[in-house]
This record gives C-alpha cells, sequence and structure tokens, in this order.
C-alpha cells in the first residue's frame, strides 16, 4: 500500500521542533498541533488522503465559577490514505474537545473543532511515528534510538512558519491557493496529469465550497477539476 519512500519517512522520529507542551493540572503534556499533522499527512501521502467526521455531538454543558459558558464535544472521526491504484485503508478513532466562552454558540464552535482536532490526531498517529505516537509512550525518545529524524521540505517548513502566526488550521482566507475550506469539511485536493482534482466523500452536496475554490465539474469523468496553470496564474 505505502511506497517505500513513505514507509521510510513514517518511520522516522518526530522532529523535536515539531512538538508543542501544555500544562495543566500541574502536569505537562506533549502534543503536535492540527495543522502540522495536516500539512505532514499532504507530504507523506501525497495530497492522496481525505478523512470525514462520522460522529460529532455534545456530552457535557455546564457554567463555570466566572459565568462561562463550559461545553463538550465528542467525534468520531475516519481517514482514508489512497495509493496511486486508488487502493486504500481505513483508520477511525475518537476525541473529545472542550469550549469555554462567555456565549453558548462560541463555546460549541470550540469545543466541537477541539474534538474534531483531537479524533484526526489520534487517527492519523496509527499510520506512524511522525504523527505523534511516539508521544504516547511511556518510555523517553533518547538520542540512542539509532531511526533518523523526519527531515521536512523548506516549502513545507515556511509554510508551518506562516502558519504559526494564525495559531489556528481552520483558516478563513478562501483565495484560489489557499484550500483549508475544502480539507475541514473532509475533501482533498491532489495532482492528476496537469490538473488540480478534489477527492473525497459526499463530494457533490460539497458544491458550493468547491466551485468557491475555482473547481469546475467534468460530466464525463465525474470529477470536479482545475487546471495547474491555471492555479498558478492565480
Amino acid at each position: 500500500m505505502f511506497s517505500e519512500n513513505q514507509i521510510k519517512a513514517l518511520s522516522y522520529n518526530l522532529d523535536d521542533s515539531r512538538i508543542k507542551t501544555i500544562d495543566k493540572a500541574g502536569m505537562s503534556f506533549k502534543y503536535l498541533e492540527t495543522y502540522d499533522v495536516i500539512n505532514v499527512a499532504n507530504t507523506i501521502f501525497n495530497y492522496m488522503w481525505d478523512y470525514t467526521i462520522t460522529r460529532l455531538e455534545e456530552v457535557a454543558r455546564e457554567t463555570n465559577q466566572n459565568s462561562n459558558h463550559v461545553i463538550t464535544y465528542s467525534a468520531i472521526v475516519k481517514v482514508k490514505i489512497y495509493d496511486a491504484q486508488r487502493n486504500f485503508i481505513e483508520r477511525e478513532d475518537t476525541g473529545v474537545g472542550t469550549g469555554t466562552a462567555k456565549t453558548i454558540g462560541d463555546a460549541i464552535d470550540n469545543a466541537s473543532k477541539s474534538a474534531v482536532s483531537d479524533a484526526l490526531k489520534r487517527t492519523l498517529r496509527s499510520a506512524g511515528g511522525q504523527f505523534g505516537n511516539n508521544l504516547y509512550s511511556k518510555t523517553p525518545n533518547t538520542s540512542q534510538n539509532q531511526q533518523q529524524n523526519y527531515q521536512q521540505p523548506a516549502q513545507l517548513q515556511q509554510s508551518q512558519q506562516q502558519n504559526n502566526q494564525t495559531a489556528n488550521y481552520q483558516v478563513q482566507n478562501n483565495t484560489p491557493q489557499d484550500y483549508s475550506s475544502l480539507y475541514n469539511i473532509g475533501l482533498t485536493v491532489m495532482e492528476q496529469g496537469q490538473n488540480l482534482v478534489v477527492i473525497g466523500e459526499d463530494i457533490f452536496s460539497k458544491k458550493d465550497s468547491i466551485k468557491a475554490c475555482g473547481f469546475r465539474w467534468d460530466g464525463a469523468s465525474k470529477v470536479w477539476f482545475k487546471s495547474i496553470q491555471q492555479q498558478q496564474a492565480a
């Protein structure tokens, strides 16, 4: 299923610069940011993957001592990773997210996004160490490990530095070069010959979002496409 280069990349240790730390209840936890995981998946799998949210539901609601709404959501995310022949492997996992805000709407928004992010990262970690599976290990990742660190391409590193400035993978800017709006609804943009094509489940029901990114429907091949030349000129 995976190519030799993909297997090699997936087996490398995490670059320490990608690992973030957060303190909760007096304990320190290591994690990867969602945009970072998506960028690495796009690089290793050559954009030939997608994900769908198979369940998203509220599981708890309360008000804290500051009169803020505290809402918790649970999500299940399914990931499909494709090869050049359109064969795919499938992974699924669950995640939980909590949102705290003055308004119920903002708390729901934060909680649902956090739950989906958590589920997506937990699902992808089964693919290899590049997605943070080793962060769950109780054994420290020391220099005695003989594997090399995965060095990301310079272009990807530059992209991640730009994303650091936003600190939010839900990018609102929907320019022709920015397909985050499609990734966020479970679709993927990939190269196919001289075109970019959109793949994913329930693709036609999401046609308004796809058309907004400049893609056109080809009735003969049943795909949404845009020429790479058009993308470069945009």
